[in-house]
This record gives C-alpha cells, sequence and structure tokens, in this order.
C-alpha cells in the first residue's frame, strides 16, 4: 500500500513540475501590424504544400515523371550552384528531387525529379551560387533554362536566361 501511496505521490509532483516549467501559451498575433511603417510589408505565412498536386484528377490526364541531364557552363556554376525547382503548369516538384547542387568538375548532389502532364518547354529555378553543404543561404533569383529531350531531359545552362534577382522583383 506504501508503495501505491508513493507512486502517486511522484506522479502528482513530476505533473506539478513539467506545468511549472511549460512556457506560457501567447495569443496569436494578427499578420499585419497597423504601426508598421509605410513601405514595410509583414512576412505572411507560407505553406510547404503545392497546391496542384491532384492534377491528374482535375484534367483526366496522366502525369509522367521526368528526370534532368545538365550540361553545365562553369560561368554560373563557379565553385557550385544550387538550383530550386519552382513550380509551373504543367509541372510539379516531386519531393525528393526539387534542390540540385552542380559543382565544378562534373560534381552533383542530387537529381531533379518532376512530374508533368507532357514535357514543359521551359522550367523555372531559384538559385545560388554557394557550395555543397551551404544549404541555409536565401537563394539569389530566378533563372529560366529551355529544355529538351525526353523523360530524361537535357537542361543547358549555357541557354539558361538570369532573370532579376528577388530584391528587385516587384
Amino acid at each position: 500500500m506504501k508503495k501505491i501511496i508513493l507512486c502517486f505521490v511522484m506522479l502528482f509532483c513530476t505533473v506539478q513540475c513539467f506545468a511549472a516549467t511549460a512556457p506560457e501559451t501567447v495569443p496569436d498575433v494578427p499578420a499585419t501590424k497597423p504601426d508598421a511603417p509605410s513601405g514595410t510589408l509583414p512576412r505572411a505565412p507560407i505553406s510547404i504544400f503545392s497546391t496542384s498536386t491532384d492534377w491528374e484528377g482535375l484534367t483526366r490526364l496522366q502525369l509522367n515523371e521526368y528526370s534532368a541531364k545538365f550540361i553545365p557552363n562553369k560561368n554560373l556554376i563557379g565553385r557550385g550552384l544550387v538550383l530550386y525547382y519552382l513550380d509551373g503548369f504543367p509541372c510539379y516538384g516531386l519531393g525528393y528531387g526539387v534542390r540540385v547542387w552542380l559543382g565544378p568538375n562534373k560534381q552533383h548532389d542530387g537529381t531533379l525529379h518532376i512530374a508533368c502532364l507532357y514535357r514543359p518547354e521551359q522550367i523555372n529555378f531559384a538559385w545560388r551560387n554557394a557550395t555543397r553543404d551551404a544549404d541555409e543561404a536565401p537563394s539569389t533569383g530566378l533563372l529560366t533554362c529551355p529544355v529538351s529531350g525526353d523523360r530524361e531531359m537535357v537542361i543547358d545552362l549555357n541557354k539558361c536566361t538570369r532573370g532579376k534577382d528577388w530584391q528587385d522583383i516587384r
């Protein structure tokens, strides 16, 4: 009997300790601040989920999987080039294949994998120059590349067009 009472006392103390150290709940903060200086925009909540994942259901067309082979451009790659595929009709990126690092001497890390209704004529990437393991920095801007080939698309980086940097886009 003493063991049961001791267990209850220990359980009660443990619950009280956790309750005492638990952080206070903070009320939801509105997305906009009424006193924000003009010219600054509040940061909007983002979603990491694609809004277009049921194209087969919506169009009654069959999606196909595509992968890509890159033809390097030494000036663009430099010490390393990180590409993040930007979803766009008729394709969306498959979660395991939307980031590719291309390095000097034909090194690469990752493979582009997308699902499409048909092979696109061109695709867009968010890009930045970085070494292989530098994943924390923001991307630089938009890179638009023509696509050739079939199920294994060919993306010639020599033919890509560098768009505006993010801070210059309005």
